[in-house]
Formats: structure tokens, sequence, C-alpha cells
């Protein structure tokens, strides 16, 4: 039975710390020059309706490190839902490929494309979840700290995508939690209920109540792609939830900060913060390729997390 990947929640907590576990070795045989052509002959198809460069290189790059291919697909090139229904682009592309990542708006297309597919589906962000920028995001935690329970992670930003995939890890991975958003601007009531039962995390309209003591200091854009109709009143809104210096002072004195990128400068975060020595976005974009291919390689390879993985024969 073919499996998807479309959030955490599907995700057992030790499937979550094997796929982490994975990433760390990917990366560690890259680093020292060992090739792992495990998906040698398979294709990966990138579907975009919403641009990226760390989504599109990270995937693309990591297909090829893994010996495989992919092939990019303009929102232009399909009209998903528009020239063709979503039904129809995934019965094709599950008989020409091996693997499907969709990049969209609606979180319903991407659902819907994992129905109708026959190949597992990973989702590469929608407007609800981005799991696996929260898979990346984990490595470069665990690279730093040998318990992820023990940490205080303080998310201060939108209750929107990154926050929801924020609560399903710690609902996973039981560290604390604390989401700080303004008024109007909280989670999905679904995450918000699930945030609520767990017992050290915390929703609150006060920035500087979720960073005081933080080991991580999290944020993202105000406005993301699809909400620049509503930049100025965001802008307004969210004036007093800047990470700058002033409110990572809050923090523990060598708490780490992290953005998933793109950064709009001078409005969610400072360059001082973003390029000061306790930023780590450029480790957590790196860390996007070899989180990727770990789940990339389990989606087509389940036994990878409970055996030693040898290069794919096209037999398992």
């Amino acid at each position: 039975m073919k499996r998807d990947f479309l959030d955490l929640s599907s995700v057992s907590s030790s499937e979550l710390r094997g796929l982490l576990q994975l990433a760390t070795r990917l990366k560690s045989e890259l680093k020292n020059g060992m090739e792992h052509p495990y998906l040698r002959g398979r294709t990966l198809a990138m579907i975009f309706q919403k641009p990226s460069l760390r989504t599109r290189l990270t995937f693309e790059t990591g297909m090829a490190q893994l010996g495989g291919h992919a092939i990019y697909l303009a929102p232009d090139d399909i009209g998903i839902g528009e020239r063709e229904s979503v039904k129809d682009v995934a019965r094709n592309l599950s008989r020409w490929v091996d693997l499907i990542m969709i990049r969209t708006f609606s979180h319903a297309t991407c659902v819907e494309m994992a129905r109708e597919a026959s190949v597992p589906v990973i989702n590469g962000l929608t407007d609800l979840l981005h799991p696996c920028q929260i898979v990346g995001d984990l490595q470069t935690l665990s690279e730093r700290y040998q318990d992820l329970r023990m940490l205080r992670v303080a998310f201060v930003g939108d209750g929107f995508n990154l926050a929801h995939s924020w609560i399903e890890a710690a609902a996973l991975l039981h560290f604390e939690l604390r989401v700080a958003c303004p008024a109007g601007y909280e989670p999905d009531k679904h995450f918000l209920a699930r945030l609520q039962r767990e017992p050290r995390c915390l929703l609150t309209n006060d920035p500087l109540e979720a960073v005081k003591d933080a080991d991580v200091v999290y944020t993202d854009t105000w406005t993301s792609m699809g909400q620049e109709r509503e930049t100025g009143k965001r802008q307004r809104d969210f004036r007093n939830f800047q990470v700058n210096g002033n409110l990572l002072q809050r923090a523990r004195p060598r708490a780490i900060v992290m953005h998933c990128l793109p950064a709009h400068r001078g409005e969610e975060i400072t360059d001082e913060v973003l390029d000061g020595p306790q930023s780590v976005v450029l480790e957590q974009a790196e860390n996007r390729l070899h989180a990727q291919k770990a789940i990339m390689l389990w989606l087509l390879r389940p036994s990878v997390l409970t055996a030693d993985t040898r290069p794919d024969t096209g037999q398992e």
C-alpha cells in the first residue's frame, strides 16, 4: 500500500525520529564524499503553483544525488484545476513517474492529488501545512540538542501553515511550544484545539511571553503568497511581533533564531538578528535537502527506517 507525506499527523513519533536519523545519515554520507544512488532510475514530478527557490532546488538536487531525476512543472505547464482536472493530472503522472511533489495554495488540491495518484505524493507546501520545512527544521535542532523534548520553542508571527506544522511536531515529539500571534491571526481551530491539549504548549497574543527563556525563536513572513492585498493591514497588526535584538534578549542567552525564508528584512525580523551569530537560517535551508531526500527515500523504500539501505536495483 502506498504512503503519502501530506502532514506530520499521519506519521508516528518513531517514524519521524527515523526520518531525522536517516536525513542525518544522508547528510554525513554526502559530506564524506559517498555517493548514494538509492533511487537510481526513479523520477519525481514537481508541480509548482507557488514559486520557490529552496523547494525547487532542494528537491531537484536531492533527487539527482539519490540517482534519480526530477521534472519541474510550472503553473502554466499544467493549469491544474483549470486547463486539466487534479484527477486527470494525478492519474496521468502516475503512469510516468514514481513520486509527485506538489506546492500549491489549497490543501484540498494536495489531498485530491494524493487520493487520485497511485504513486506517493509529497506536500511541498499548502496554505494549511508545510511539513517538509519542519522536518528540515527538526533536523537542524537535532544537530544541536540531544533531547528535543527538553526544548522550549517560541513561534512568533502568523498562525498559518508553519504554525500548524509546528503544532503537529510538538504533539509528536512533546517539546514545549509557545505560539504568539496578534489577535485575529491565531491558528486554525483544529490546530488550536490540538495545541491546547498539549500540557506544555501555549497560545498567546504577547510575543514577550512566548519568547521568555526560549531555546528557539522562530518567525516567518507576515504576508504569505496570496495575501498581498492584506500587506498594509498585516504590517500594522504585526508591528509588535518583530524578532529583533530587544525581543531576543528575553530568550535564553544561547537561543537560536530560525526563519524558513524568504525573509522580509526589517519587517518580521531585523538584519541584525537574521545575519547575527544566533541565526541558523542557512543551516535550515541546507537541511531541507537532506530531510527531503530522507522523505523521498522512505516513501519509495519504507524499509529504510528499519534496515540498512542499499542502492536501488529495482527490487526490494
